[in-house]
């Protein structure tokens, strides 16, 4: 047979062919390029814009070093407030995140048929079809006064939270709950079965069993599942602008200031707060290997 003909194709081809290294970072090129422009570049330009500022005469953005912008937000009573508000709404998210989806979780991996767990897997992923909106706006019409819950609990004495930091934080668990309900569900199948059934032989009762022996191993997944809803609510500025009545979170701050304000700078400084803080989590997490499991 002839041998084949060298080509400059051909070449690469056994080049690649025996350097998997070369072929894997060729394939990873193109996408990591555009993560590093869309992703980190715009981080870096926003940590940049922070310390310009704004002519108060023009209203044309002046590129001279300042930190006028950071010390406003550092001291300001007003970022001071909204910042321990936004910390909160989104810690309290988390929490009943994880307590609504640890059971949900756990009935899906280790109690449900094979068949029951595809059809909760569907029921858990379906609410994220629906657009972000449709949802906030259904939890809008629920939590009015002429709504379905004020329906429901005035025969019982009770009436609905309405518009406030209570209805904010019962739309974002709803919205974030998949995100919770996921990345446990996974851990718990990861979690063999024999584990569970050598505490039963001996003699280890239920509780001690999920405390001692399952939660160990699942709190990795749990700590994953908590930097989604945790990192979601505190960027989140939609649902309070829809249920959240008067009140304001860093994410509206930053909204007005590119806005209404034209003041772009400022709302740089204002969007580093939540982004020091989920660093800082990510960073406090990392040993627990809860970033594996994302």
């Amino acid at each position: 047979m002839p041998r084949p003909r060298e080509t400059p194709a051909r070449r690469v081809s056994v080049f690649l062919s025996t350097h998997p290294r070369a072929r894997l970072g060729l394939l990873l090129s193109a996408p990591l390029f555009w993560l590093g422009i869309v992703y980190i570049v715009a981080l870096v330009l926003l940590l940049v814009t922070a310390f310009w500022s704004v002519d108060s005469f023009t209203g044309e953005i002046t590129q001279e070093w300042t930190l006028d912008n950071i010390v406003t937000v550092i001291t300001g009573s007003l970022y001071q407030t909204v910042t321990l508000r936004t910390l909160g709404v989104a810690l309290a998210v988390t929490l009943i995140d994880v307590a609504l989806a640890l059971p949900i979780a756990f009935f899906m991996a280790k109690v449900a048929t094979p068949r029951m767990q595809r059809i909760l897997v569907i029921a858990v992923l379906t609410p994220l079809w629906a657009s972000y909106l449709v949802k906030a706006y259904a939890w809008r019409s629920v939590l009015s006064q002429d709504g379905i819950l004020e329906w429901l609990l005035a025969p019982f004495g009770g009436s609905t939270p309405g518009y406030g930091l209570p209805a904010t934080i019962i739309t974002l668990s709803y919205l974030w709950l998949p995100y919770v309900i996921l990345p446990i569900y996974a851990g718990l199948e990861r979690v063999p079965d024999s584990l569970l059934e050598a505490s039963s032989d001996l003699g280890g009762r239920t509780w001690p069993t999920l405390r001692l022996v399952v939660f160990p191993l699942v709190l990795p997944a749990i700590i994953a599942g908590t930097i989604f809803s945790f990192a979601l609510s505190l960027g989140d500025y939609i649902t309070v602008n829809i249920v959240g009545g008067a009140n304001q979170m860093l994410g509206n701050l930053v909204y007005t200031n590119v806005g209404a304000a034209n003041n772009l700078p400022l709302a740089s400084a204002i969007a580093l707060i939540p982004i020091v803080i989920i660093f800082g989590y990510l960073f406090l997490v990392r040993r627990t290997g809860a970033l594996d499991n994302l």
